[in-house]
């Protein structure tokens, strides 16, 4: 079971943080894969790793998943170079922290932009090619903030645009339905990146996450592979319009 062996995994944001952790997580499994972000360097380091550690065929593409054009030409090379995509994970994502009365235009279109648009622009332009072929799994990274407030930090955009999220994949899920395409959303916890670092590390939000998170730590390195991996499988053709927590308990209090 969850053998990707001759599977075409696409993954967004795959240059650092959880893409990268989800990479090596689908490579391992056997999974031959696409890596999309803007800093190709680092996409082609992951690259050269994953293939001389486990043997399977990588593709790394500079992209900004903000960028129809860029977008859907990334979509034309894959589907030119393998005729096909059986997973996608969208797990761009950035943001612009501060709170609903001081946020500015400009902090919220970004936002909304990495973390929302992009979604729907690589959803479109990848489900096409899954559509052909009557098969897709997508998988769309979300976070728990997308289904719950918060009073640690000024994050309005963020929650936002997370919540868009997991409604996008609800409406997905029964809209591709019908081409055998699922559509499933995880909702990560506080996992430590370099999106999140500098946060995490200070000792009022340690102090904060001790309080509120059942399992008291932050998510390990890899701890969302398992969750991936479950979500993208063939045997998980029953599957669809979850959202999924892993979070160390944070969303059950």
């Amino acid at each position: 079971m969850f053998d990707y062996s001759n599977r075409v995994v696409v993954i967004t944001g795959a240059s650092s943080g959880l893409g990268s952790q989800m990479a090596k997580g689908f490579a391992s499994a056997h999974a031959n894969l696409v890596l999309l972000a803007r800093r190709v360097e680092r996409l082609e380091s992951l690259a050269n790793e994953l293939h001389s550690l486990y043997g399977v065929s990588v593709l790394p593409l500079k992209c900004d998943v903000t960028s129809t054009e860029n977008v859907n030409n990334c979509a034309k090379i894959v589907e030119e170079k393998f005729g096909k995509v059986d997973v996608l994970v969208n797990c761009a994502g950035a943001a612009k922290n501060a709170g609903v009365l001081n946020m500015t235009d400009e902090e919220w279109n970004f936002t909304m932009d990495i973390d929302l648009k992009s979604v729907f622009l690589v959803t479109r332009a990848f489900g096409n090619i899954m559509k052909k072929n009557n098969y897709g799994r997508i998988i769309n990274i979300a976070s728990m903030y997308g289904l719950v407030g918060n009073t640690a930090l000024d994050t309005v955009a963020y929650h936002t645009s997370k919540g868009g999220v997991v409604n996008f994949t609800r409406a997905v899920a029964a809209e591709l339905a019908k081409y055998n395409i699922t559509c499933n959303a995880i909702c990560p916890g506080y996992f430590e990146t370099e999106l999140t670092h500098d946060t995490l590390i200070t000792k009022e939000f340690t102090a904060y996450m001790q309080a509120t998170v059942p399992l008291g730590r932050y998510g390990r390195e890899g701890e969302l592979n398992s969750a991936a991996l479950f979500l993208g499988a063939e045997e998980s053709s029953y599957v669809t319009g979850v959202i999924l927590p892993v979070d160390g308990g944070y969303t059950c209090v």
